[in-house]
């Protein structure tokens, strides 16, 4: 690109930079789930002597498997902000027990989430070694970025085609808060947003080929980006873009959300290969 980057000024900053802040702001969103109580096999089953109680037809019961794919998905969402605010940065070593207890979720629910993060690259299961998080590598950011551009591009023309009028709606209040994110340097609502942005366009597009090929890039991404914003990046600007992404969107203009999406990819390329420098 051809806009020189800017360092962030630390003046005026409201982000949390302390892991123990941002992982006590978490904490607000752990209240562990209050699980139904259960029968006990030696419950009687009448009330006289001898009475057999006849099964109920047609009664159903929430299923586990049901509860456990809620408690993954929060593991996961959890766990994924940890990862890529580097609150458990390259090379830590995860248990699942002390997930469990940290989280407030059982076991088996951090397990099924650290599945699906080894499958988005963001953590290594190794034989005898246990669950590791993945390193950080310009290279393998570099690649990401030569399919990323293709997608990103073809999902933001099929967003502004698709999205439905909420969903316009949407795009326009992520790009709105965007702007004031960077208005404050606060990196870690830049990143929130940035999330719900990808979920949304992820939605919006309609194409479930292409969902399932960015969601596989979008957590590397923002862990590369937080990792060394603070050297190369300008909040504003990268906001800016993204915010004019989302405003093409809102305003069902497809060619400009193809251009805007191009802009975007331009400046994370040029971001990346900066940090060679940094």
């Amino acid at each position: 690109m051809a806009r020189t980057m800017s360092k962030a000024p630390a003046k005026g900053r409201k982000r949390q930079d302390a892991p123990g802040e941002a992982a006590g702001e978490l904490d607000l969103l752990l209240d562990p789930p209050r699980e139904p109580a259960r029968k006990s096999a030696s419950r009687p089953t009448g009330s006289r002597a001898g009475a057999t109680k006849a099964p109920r037809r047609g009664r159903t019961e929430d299923p586990p498997a049901v509860e456990d794919a809620s408690l993954t998905d929060r593991a996961y969402r959890i766990l994924e902000e940890l990862i890529a605010t580097l609150q458990l940065p390259p090379g830590a070593v995860l248990s699942e027990l002390t997930l469990s207890e940290r989280l407030k979720i059982g076991r088996t629910p951090i397990r099924e989430a650290l599945q699906r993060l080894a499958r988005d690259g963001l953590v290594v299961v190794l034989p005898r070694r246990g669950v590791l998080v993945s390193d950080i590598n310009l290279r393998t950011q570099l690649r990401l970025l030569e399919l990323r551009r293709v997608i990103e591009v073809l999902m933001a023309g099929l967003a502004a085609e698709r999205a439905t009028a909420e969903e316009r709606a949407a795009f326009a209040e992520i790009a709105s808060s965007m702007r004031q994110a960077a208005e404050v340097e606060d990196d870690l609502a830049f990143m929130r947003l940035d999330r719900r942005f990808n979920h949304l366009m992820a939605q919006a597009s309609r194409n479930e080929f292409a969902v399932r090929s960015m969601g596989l890039m979008n957590a590397l991404s923002r862990r590369f980006w937080y990792q060394h914003y603070k050297e190369v990046a300008d909040l504003p600007l990268a906001a800016r873009l993204h915010a004019e992404v989302a405003e093409a969107v809102a305003r069902r203009d497809a060619k400009g959300a193809e251009a805007s999406a191009g802009r975007l990819v331009d400046y994370i390329e040029d971001f990346a290969r900066k940090t060679l420098d940094a």
